[in-house]
Formats: C-alpha cells, sequence, structure tokens
C-alpha cells in the first residue's frame, strides 16, 4: 500500500470512528445539557448538583485507568468499546423516568461509567490512524464529528423540552441517538477488518517522567475548569437564560467546541503545547464572565468556555500520543483521564460549595488554576517534540 493509500485508509477509518462518536455525543451530551436544571427540577441543590456531576467525572475517568491496562493486556479493543457505548443505550434514556435526583445520579454515574469503558480502548483505535495523519489533526477531525453530535443532541433537548413542559421526557428522544451509536460501530468494526491493534513496535517499556509531568499539569487544568451543569444551574436561578434556551446554548457551545477543536488540532502539530496554553488563558476568561456578568457577559463566558473545551479535545489526547509508544496507549488514556477525573471532581466539588458562600472565591479559584496548568504546559513544551 503506498503511503497515499495508507493515509486515506487511516483518514476513513477516523471518519468511521467520528461517526460513531457523532451519536454517542447526541446520546449522553444531549442529556448533560439538561442533567443540571433536570436535577434542581428534581429537588437538587447547587452543591448537590456540582457533587453528581463532579463524582460522575471522577468515577468515569479514574475507572478508565483500570480500563486502559486491562485493554493493553488483552488487546481487546473492540469488544471494551461496544460495551462502553452499549451502557448509553440504556442508562440515558432510563433517567425519564427517574423520579428522584438519587435515581437520577445514578443514571447519570452509569452512563459515565460506559464513557469509562470505552474512552481507552477506542483512543487506541484512533491513535493509531493518526499516527499516519498527524495526531493533532487526526484527533481534531474525530472532535469537530464528536462535537457535532455534541451540537444536534442538545437542540434534540431543547425542542422535546419546549415540547413537554419539563426535562424528563427529553431522555425518551435520546434512545434513537443511542441505538444509532452501537450500529455505526458495528459498521466501522466491519468495513475496517484491518484496525485490530495489536503493537508490532515496543519504543518503551515505562511511562516516562515527562508523561506524569504531563497528566499532572491536566490534573491541575482539570481541578480549575468549570464544568456545565453548574453554570446551567447559576444561568436558571438568575434568570440569565430561559430554561428552554439553556440547551440551545449548549448547542452552540459545542459547535464552537467542535471547530476549535479542528483549529486547534490542526495548529497543535505546527505548534505544539503553545496552542494548548493559549486555549487554556481563553477558558480561564469564562470564569469572571459567567459567574459575575450578566447575560451578556454569560453568553461570553459559555463561548470562552468552549474553545478552552476544544483546545483540551484536540490538544490533550494527541500529546498523549506524542510521548507515549502504541504498546503503552491504553494504560497511558486510563492513568491520564484517571487523574483528569480525580482532580475534575475535587475542583467540581469545591466550586459547588464556594457556589453558596462567594462567587468571587469560585472565580478566583478557578482562573488560578488554569493559570497554573497553564505555565505547567508551556515549561513541557520543548519535551513534546
Amino acid at each position: 500500500m503506498t503511503d497515499q493509500q495508507t493515509r486515506r485508509a487511516a483518514l476513513k477509518f477516523i471518519v468511521f470512528l467520528g461517526v460513531v462518536s457523532l451519536f454517542a455525543d447526541m446520546t449522553y451530551e444531549g442529556a448533560h445539557s439538561i442533567v443540571g436544571p433536570y436535577l434542581k427540577e428534581l429537588g437538587a441543590t447547587a452543591a448537590e448538583v456540582a457533587f453528581i456531576a463532579g463524582f460522575g467525572e471522577m468515577l468515569g475517568a479514574s475507572l478508565r485507568f483500570f480500563s486502559g491496562r486491562f485493554a493493553d493486556r488483552t488487546h481487546a479493543y473492540w469488544l471494551i468499546t461496544f460495551l462502553g457505548y452499549a451502557m448509553n443505550v440504556v442508562a440515558v434514556p432510563a433517567m425519564a423516568y427517574a423520579g428522584t435526583w438519587q435515581v437520577a445520579a445514578l443514571l447519570v454515574i452509569a452512563e459515565r461509567t460506559g464513557k469509562a469503558l470505552r474512552g481507552p480502548a477506542r483512543d487506541v483505535l484512533l491513535s493509531g490512524a493518526t499516527e499516519t495523519v498527524g495526531h493533532g489533526w487526526g484527533f481534531g477531525l474525530h472532535g469537530i464529528m464528536d462535537q457535532t453530535g455534541a451540537v444536534l443532541g442538545p437542540l434534540i433537548m431543547m425542542i422535546a423540552v419546549a415540547r413537554a413542559g419539563h426535562f424528563g421526557p427529553a431522555f425518551l428522544w435520546l434512545f434513537f441517538p443511542a441505538v444509532g451509536t452501537l450500529i455505526a460501530l458495528t459498521s466501522a468494526r466491519i468495513l475496517n477488518p484491518g484496525r485490530d491493534v495489536v503493537p508490532k513496535m515496543v519504543k518503551t517499556q515505562h511511562l516516562t517522567s515527562t508523561f506524569w509531568v504531563y497528566v499532572a499539569a491536566a490534573g491541575v487544568l482539570a481541578a480549575g475548569f468549570l464544568d456545565f451543569p453548574l453554570l446551567a444551574y447559576h444561568f436558571q436561578s438568575q434568570g440569565l437564560i430561559t430554561q428552554a434556551n439553556i440547551p440551545l446554548v449548549y448547542a452552540g457551545a459545542m459547535a464552537v467546541n467542535g471547530l476549535g477543536a479542528l483549529v486547534f488540532g490542526r495548529l497543535f502539530d505546527h505548534f505544539g503545547l503553545n496552542i494548548l496554553v493559549f486555549g487554556i488563558l481563553i477558558s480561564a476568561i469564562s470564569l469572571p464572565l459567567g459567574f459575575l456578568g450578566g447575560s451578556s457577559a454569560a453568553i461570553g463566558g459559555v463561548a470562552c468556555w468552549s474553545v478552552g473545551l476544544g483546545a483540551q479535545d484536540a490538544c490533550l489526547r494527541a500529546g498523549i500520543a506524542k510521548v507515549v509508544s502504541m504498546n503503552k496507549r491504553g494504560t497511558a488514556f486510563g492513568a491520564f483521564n484517571g487523574v483528569y477525573g480525580v482532580a475534575w471532581f475535587a475542583g467540581s466539588a469545591a466550586m459547588g460549595l464556594m457556589y453558596a458562600h462567594s462567587l468571587t472565591a469560585l472565580v478566583i479559584f478557578g482562573v488560578v488554576l488554569q493559570l497554573i496548568a497553564a505555565a505547567m504546559f508551556f515549561g513541557l513544551r520543548r519535551r513534546l517534540i
């Protein structure tokens, strides 16, 4: 196979996995766009919403440490990916019948667990293809398809919430993209039979110190990064954005996120971690705009938040692929996401508690941590060449 044919095959596979993620994001980002207000509707407080969101992210990410190691040991990347996506089909539509915020919280955690199971295995499959086209570009291309679903899902929820007048029944609409995920994944497997990941060349036996410093920087970033459910809770509580328009705002954020991932991914291949640092500086602005301003500032805060998230989506995984050889990538992606998730939980819980006492303290907390993370990544820029 010529280099051009190899590149085309790799791009085709990235697009196939992108379609899978498109349907998956329609499902769980559609749910994510209304989880905060839905929990409030069921009686949860701001601190409880922040705790649920943070704990779900923590559990969903920390479990990747084990699923990533298991994937590397068994090479069952496809099977693990299938099982993880299958959990969406059950957990998300079932939120319509939760009844209490405690049951809804368990279903949120179940959905995050499915994402944890499939995440490292899927990323290893994807990173094998990005070796050919460029890690930043490959993950960025996957990211924009991923975020296309993240736009469509909240739009569906906006229509569903407007029709029902409540958040609960809207979750039933997400059964169809959840099933579509499994159909798309099955198609990707059948049409790409040669994409079994069995490492043929071992470059390193252990994860390097550069990797662990990189992971520590990502953890600091996660602790200071704002979670959308708390921001949406604030919008609804203060009347900054109407109930029906919250999913629309989230859809817009996901559109910016997807375009940002594509742009930041392409730039990452040329400028490395400098471009991630730039994205972090933009995302730090989201905190004062989102919590200390009015309606217009709130929209600006969501825009900055989504640009920063796009930079993370494209650059963080690409950076892992640059410093870790294929035989350790399942373990590396799992460890990275585990630290990231625990830090996200700690930061989200802290912000949730601060919300009831001081919005200024919340903003300072998040901005300072993101600036520290930016400085750490800037210090690593010469080690990821």
